[in-house]
């Protein structure tokens, strides 16, 4: 009978003791908490802001927020944020300081004598550990750009906490439209911004901010790259690295840096955008050669400016020609090597493509020399932003690679804009799996469909996985400068376009009935659009009324998604559509050389040849990026002719040229044209000269020559003379550049 009694004593206790634990933040409406900010830090204060600001939009009531030196002695129903007030909670239950184990960023929730504590480990982990209250135990989930999701309740009661949380790096950032018009989404997301780290935002590319060449390029090119037998100042130049004068005045300029900015210990000293731009003088080839890598010259420089600010971080790029590490030096510990994997396919992960294997190899090399790795991933298609990347399936693995390879910080450049490829879920799921990279992707991936879209979700799932498993099927590569016309006869044939039309349809059906879920959905088939009008400009043979039906609904769904852009270089979505009616929808007029015969005198450059021998005279035109439908040469002039097959009447001829400065593709500066009857025998008709144009915008530049009257010709030669080598302010500086050409229009 003792046993008994004993028993249901314990259990009575117990059951009185969870009780007791338990403290009531809001009852039947009315505040029975406070929070407490017990500290001055910043952070504390956002913290205490946010918690109040979302226990009101459960509630209805708002908490007091009261500062420990007004608050006097803490009592039952105070939450604590901060670690102040060491002797009110100071101890984890096993006796340990509080903040015992606690990283930057990290915290611990831990409830006492009705009681709560939000310690800190430094920097916002008091923030993201109300955050982490608010999600996990209050049930508020938050998706996008003041989006979010709770149930309403007059009774908040918080349970029994002893929870620590670190993140795995130390710095986190991703790209979304909502970041900068939402302050909430930010910290929700746990991430961080240049500006918050680096010294007065210098991040990345900063050789020409810290050396202008502007200022020094026309006295001094000797602070500059030389290669090619010359040196090359310019804005997107490089340094040479191993000149004394360039370090000093380095120096100098970093020094001014930091004293303006007292509150930051991290720069970013690292070489402007573009390849192989790197300095070739003897004394630094000699640094790279016995290094075996052209980062060799790049970690000395580094090194020493380390040595001159031992209490200050230096981080550089390990990026295209810098990727791979040096054989010899090794990075001092203050010295942050900026790793990128810009040239890596996506279809799969890291370790399983021969692209993803060289960043894996180099990876692999810098974290035998340095722990102190930033790893810069690309997740997303910059060049089509509104074009489907299933990608979702090799995330997790590859953050986890980062981060068994030595990685502290991270980058994942999911380029977020309004309408581009799920672009709320992207970003939702990395900033999941930088905090904790063992989290389960296809787990993220329901509780964010369910979420964020209701009972649309079980569609769009089947979409997301049907897509990826064709993707993967189809051998073909997934680049983040794609198209979606190099993936009609993959993952977007029509067979499979017809299946994803078909699951759009029955998700927006599902949440006819709610507003919000169904505008969520339509904003998401946004990429499933565009895919369908690029492939569709590609063939011949169109429904010109269904074609027009889907160009006018995506322009009228772009317009009320107030969608900004379609690629990195700014492209409007709307533009687009003007000019899909002009350049793709079928001309009044066929052109005289459609189907025509080409021959090259110059070649194209390797595997544009055979493809030019019918893309310049199909009557289609090619779009924004040049991997379909255009023909290329590289850093040499070009002349071809097209046999109409007969002598014919014509008025004019046209040739279509690409301008895409963020692929090194410039416009030639000179065009002409010369006719004849005989093949032999050519006549001047016109030339042509283009002016530089610096617009970094896609376009399409039509060269033209109308004949003041009807001309008698069967050949037509097209001279073209190329600008050949990227210009000084381009950042290829030096280097070969391209032209692309496509359809020539005879009329």
């Amino acid at each position: 009978m003792r046993k008994i009694t004993s028993f249901v004593m314990a259990i009575t206790l117990l059951c009185g003791a969870n009780a007791y634990a338990q403290i009531p933040v809001v009852k039947n409406g009315k505040a029975k908490a406070r929070i407490v900010v017990t500290t001055q830090e910043k952070a504390d204060s956002t913290a205490a802001r946010l918690l109040q600001d979302f226990i009101q939009r459960i509630s209805g009531t708002e908490l007091p927020i009261v500062h420990s030196e007004v608050s006097g002695k803490a009592h039952k129903g105070d939450m604590l944020i901060g670690n102040g007030q060491e002797n009110v909670l100071s101890k984890t239950p096993d006796g340990n300081p509080i903040t015992d184990g606690l990283k930057e960023d990290g915290f611990r929730l831990l409830t006492g004598n009705g009681m709560l504590r939000i310690a800190s480990g430094g920097d916002k982990g008091s923030i993201y550990g109300v955050v982490t209250l608010l999600e996990k135990y209050l049930g508020v989930s938050y998706w996008g750009e003041n989006e979010y999701s709770l149930t309403q309740s007059s009774d908040i009661k918080l349970p029994v906490l002893n929870e620590t949380d670190n993140p795995v790096f130390r710095y986190r950032q991703s790209q979304f439209y909502g970041l900068h018009s939402d302050p909430v989404y930010k910290l929700w997301m746990r991430l961080e911004e240049p500006s918050e780290m680096f010294a007065a935002s210098y991040w990345v590319h900063t050789f020409d901010r810290l050396l202008p060449s502007s200022h020094y390029g026309k006295e001094h090119p000797e602070y500059y790259s030389y290669f090619d037998g010359k040196r090359h100042p310019g804005k997107a130049s490089q340094w040479c690295l191993s000149n004394p004068e360039v370090f000093e005045i380095v120096c100098e300029r970093i020094d001014s840096i930091f004293k303006a900015n007292p509150n930051c210990k991290m720069i970013s000293v690292s070489q402007n955008d573009g390849n192989f731009t790197n300095c070739q003088c003897d004394q630094c080839k000699a640094i790279d050669e016995y290094e075996g890598a052209l980062s060799g010259s790049v970690i000395h420089f580094l090194n020493k400016l380390a040595e001159r600010f031992p209490d200050k971080e230096f981080s550089t790029l390990a990026y295209l020609y810098t990727m791979n590490p040096p054989k010899h030096v090794k990075p001092l510990p203050n010295v942050n090597i900026m790793l990128c994997d810009i040239d890596c396919n996506r279809e799969v992960t890291l370790r399983e493509n021969a692209s993803g294997r060289e960043f894996v190899k180099a990876i692999e090399g810098w974290s035998k020399i340095s722990r102190n790795i930033f790893v810069w991933d690309y997740g997303i298609n910059f060049d089509n932003y509104l074009a489907p990347f299933p990608n979702f399936h090799i995330l997790a693995d590859n953050i986890r690679l980062f981060r068994d390879h030595g990685a502290n910080m991270h980058f994942s450049q999911v380029a977020g804009s309004r309408g581009g490829d799920f672009a709320e879920m992207r970003t939702w799921m990395v900033s999941k799996l930088m905090w904790n990279p063992e989290l389960d992707t296809d787990d993220l991936t329901h509780t964010f469909l369910q979420g964020y879209y209701g009972d649309a979700a079980p569609y769009l799932y089947q979409y997301i996985k049907v897509m990826e498993g064709a993707l993967i099927g189809s051998g073909q590569r997934l680049w983040i400068y794609d198209s979606p016309v190099s993936h009609k006869h993959g993952m977007l044939k029509p067979k499979l376009m017809r299946r994803y039309t078909q699951l759009f349809d029955r998700a927006e059906k599902a949440v006819a009935h709610d507003s919000v879920c169904l505008a969520r959905v339509q904003r998401t088939r946004l990429p499933l659009l565009y895919s369908e009008l690029e492939i569709a400009r590609s063939e011949k043979n169109m429904d010109m009324q269904e074609l027009t039906d889907k160009l006018n609904y995506f322009e009228q769904q772009v317009k009320r998604f107030d969608v900004p852009t379609l690629n990195e270089r700014s492209n409007s979505p709307v533009e687009y559509c003007d000019l899909f009616r002009s350049r793709y929808m079928p001309r009044p007029k066929r052109s005289l050389a459609e189907g025509a015969k080409v021959t090259f005198i110059d070649q194209p450059e390797k595997g544009y040849a055979e493809l030019g021998k019918t893309v310049l005279t199909d009557g289609l035109f090619g779009g924004s990026g040049f991997v379909e439908g255009w023909v290329g040469w590289e850093g040499r002039d070009a002349s071809f002719v097209i046999d109409l097959g007969e002598v014919k009447e014509i008025n004019s001829i046209e040739a279509d040229f690409l301008h895409q400065l963020g692929a090194w593709v410039l416009l030639p500066t000179k065009v002409s044209y010369e006719v004849s009857c005989d093949g032999t025998h050519y006549t001047l008709a016109d030339t042509k000269e283009l002016p530089e144009d610096r617009n970094p915008k896609v376009q399409f530049v039509g060269v033209r020559h109308d004949f003041a009257a009807p001309t008698a010709a069967r050949y037509i030669k097209v001279n073209v003379t190329a600008t050949k080598t990227c210009p000084h302010w381009h950042y290829g500086v030096g280097h070969p550049c391209w032209f692309f050409l496509d359809e020539v229009t005879v009329l």
